[in-house]
Order: structure tokens, then sequence, then C-alpha cells
């Protein structure tokens, strides 16, 4: 980002403007997500060029709040702005009506990480009857726990390690109280 994109973040209402690693981001509340989407257009970036999701971060809360992020574009002067707001349980307002290719992105945050939007979205990659949101944090890779991981064992997982305090499992792998259970004795593979 630019100097001058920092100069065209300040200009959102509402926004907290704020630089890390060279990136400047608007943090918007969710109250005036769409109006500082709106205002981001009425500025020239009517270029849509992504819309994420991710866990919001906070240690011991994870799945309980998300940031969501808009990047969008002035093809003009080629700026970009990257606006940045927090959901829980409430909605997220939809910003497709601005940028038609956000539709698409909204709907995929919808389905992989359990946020609401303020319009009911059809499904867009899984099936209805998939129970879950895959790209949370705190959703349990179920493949983990029928089959043995192909790949090189996690430290502490091959029994060669010095023993540990605390045995540290691969992100998405159950605690072993999860899932079926192999009997002593039992030669299925």
């Amino acid at each position: 980002m630019t100097a001058a994109s920092s100069e065209l973040a300040s200009l959102i209402d509402h926004a907290a403007v704020k630089t890390a690693f060279g990136q400047t981001t608007a943090h918007v509340p969710v109250e005036h997500w769409t109006a500082a989407a709106r205002q981001a257009h009425d500025l020239g970036c009517t270029a849509f060029d992504w819309l994420g999701v991710e866990d919001a971060g906070r240690p011991g809360a994870s799945g309980q709040r998300h940031a969501v992020y808009l990047h969008v574009l002035n093809p003009d002067t080629k700026l970009g702005l990257l606006l940045r707001t927090e959901v829980g349980d409430e909605p997220l307002p939809s910003v497709a009506g601005l940028w038609a290719g956000a539709a698409w992105h909204e709907r995929e945050a919808v389905e992989m990480f359990g946020i609401t939007l303020s319009e009911p979205a059809p499904h867009l990659l899984l099936p209805e009857s998939f129970a879950g949101h895959p790209l949370r944090k705190d959703f349990v890779l179920a493949s983990r726990v029928v089959r043995p991981w192909p790949g090189r064992l996690e430290p502490g997982e091959d029994g060669t390690s010095a023993p540990s305090r605390r045995r540290a499992a691969p992100p998405g792998v159950p605690d072993p109280s999860w899932g079926p259970r192999r009997l002593e004795g039992d030669t299925d593979a």
C-alpha cells in the first residue's frame, strides 16, 4: 500500500485507520459496514478484488468472532482500500449490491466459517446435509480420526522425542476422546 492508499482509508467515516507491516486497513464497526463500503464505492473504488474471513484470533475464543476483510480498487488511480470489520452472532450486511462479485465470497464465508448474512444465501460449495464449517479453527477434521495421517508424523507422535509436559496435536486433530476407538487385538486396518 502507498501513502495515497492510507489517505484513501482515512476518508472513510467511522474508521480507525491502522498500518502494520506496510498494509493500511480501515477498521469499521459492523453497524457502519454498508455505509463504509458505499463510501469506498463513491470514492472511486469500483473494482472488487476479494472478500475474506478469518478467526478474530482471541485466545480461548476460537470460532466465536470473525474478522471480515474487503479489498476494493480504484481502477483509475490503481489505489486499493482494505476495509475490516468483526462479526460474532450478529449478521454481516451484504455488499453484493455494490460489487456483484462479492456475492460468491459472502456465500463462501457463510458455509466455510458459519457467519450469518443479512440476506439468506443458497448453498454454494457444500451439500445441505454437511454439518459444520470446515475453515473454522474449532472444526474437527474427521479424516484425521478415521485414517492415520499419511505424511511425516508430528513431533511427539513418533515416540522418539524426549517426553514433554504437554502433548501438542497438529491443527484439526481432535482430542483422543473423540471418534471411534480401536479395541485391543482389532486387526481391521
